[in-house]
């Protein structure tokens, strides 16, 4: 019998994704791929795993799934979730170390209130078989994933090794999360002149929000309308992941990894990279601000999180066993008041 999970309950959309199907756009496939990388990459990690490997995409609500090997070791990241893990060892873990699980272990998702999107990583990753190049789910297409769609109950995950490997769980320290109020980083373009001067400023000096009309394509968001100079009809082409595309209606849409290939309608600025995750983890409701900057900025920007995200890697740390004792912390104790030197 092949490794597993069962799913007991599939959440809301849970999907197979990796870091995306590159390089097949110009045949109208999109690139689809983990709406926060960062996350993906980081969970990847805790579980020993390349940094690319194809996980759990848990949007909303989370999956109740059962273990189905002998053990299993998987890692939970995602601002303000939660694993649960009932049998034998029953504990509840928030999200940010790895954990191994033994067979029959029930373990239940839950999503905080900070985040719409959080990854579920298994060791040596999910045995389902590639498409072009790549693992994620494109389910408009019924494409990659477990048989081109989101997860149902009953479902099986198979696991590509049947056990977990012999080693201690690691955590990643607290990353910075930076202020609720710190603006969406864009670069005009490509079509910024098909709108008017008070539009382009309005997107800049005013605050929206994510609509109900939100998924993994993209997310309209409501707030004032961006009024078209040049008409809103353009000739179709091609389309980035972060694209902020604006109908004849005038309500923005912020394209994201699910996204079309090309488009018709004018882009009048683009997300830069670094800031793609902050937009996959958004909730319908919550509030965007846009700042502009300039593509050498951008640039920069990217190779910055990059550095940062190699050292959030490089300071993952050991789980201590309850037996264990943290010698580092308690020399930094100060356990017997008033005696802290030699001449006290």
């Amino acid at each position: 019998m092949t490794p597993g999970f069962k799913v007991l309950s599939p959440g809301l959309h849970t999907t197979v994704q990796d870091l995306g199907r590159i390089g097949y756009q110009d045949i109208g496939v999109p690139v689809s791929g983990a709406l926060d990388g960062f996350g993906l990459r980081l969970a990847n990690a805790l579980v020993g795993n390349p940094p690319g490997m194809e996980a759990l995409e848990i949007l909303v609500s989370g999956p109740t799934i059962e273990t189905a090997a002998d053990t299993a070791r998987l890692a939970l990241v995602g601002a303000g979730a939660t694993l649960g893990i009932r049998g034998e060892n029953a504990r509840v873990m928030t999200a940010g170390q790895s954990a191994t699980v033994q067979r029959g272990d029930i373990v239940e998702i839950t999503l905080g209130r900070q985040s719409a999107c959080c990854y579920l990583a298994l060791e040596g990753g999910i045995a389902v078989p590639k498409v072009l190049g790549s693992a994620s789910t494109y389910v408009r297409a019924a494409l990659g994933g477990l048989n081109g769609r989101a997860l149902r109950q009953d479902d099986v995950i198979p696991l590509a090794v049947g056990c977990a490997s012999e080693r201690n769980e690691l955590r990643a320290p607290a990353a910075p999360s930076g202020s609720p109020d710190q603006p969406i980083r864009v670069v005009f373009g490509p079509q910024h002149n098909y709108f008017r001067k008070e539009s382009l400023a309005a997107l800049l000096d005013a605050e929206f929000r994510v609509s109900k009309d939100a998924d993994r394509m993209g997310m309209r968001l409501d707030g004032p309308l961006l009024l078209h100079r040049r008409g809103w009809d353009i000739v179709s082409d091609a389309i980035a992941t972060g694209s902020i595309q604006v109908p004849g209606s005038g309500q923005p849409i912020v394209l994201l990894a699910d996204h079309q290939t090309t488009g018709g309608y004018p882009k009048i600025a683009t997300v830069i990279s670094a800031d793609l995750p902050r937009l996959g983890r958004c909730r319908p409701g919550d509030p965007l601000r846009f700042a502009s900057v300039e593509l050498e900025a951008a640039e920069e920007m990217c190779r910055e999180a990059e550095r940062e995200f190699a050292k959030l890697v490089a300071a993952l740390e050991p789980v201590l066993s309850e037996m264990e004792l943290d010698i580092g912390s308690l020399y930094g104790e100060n356990l017997i008041s008033g005696v802290t030197t030699g001449f006290e």
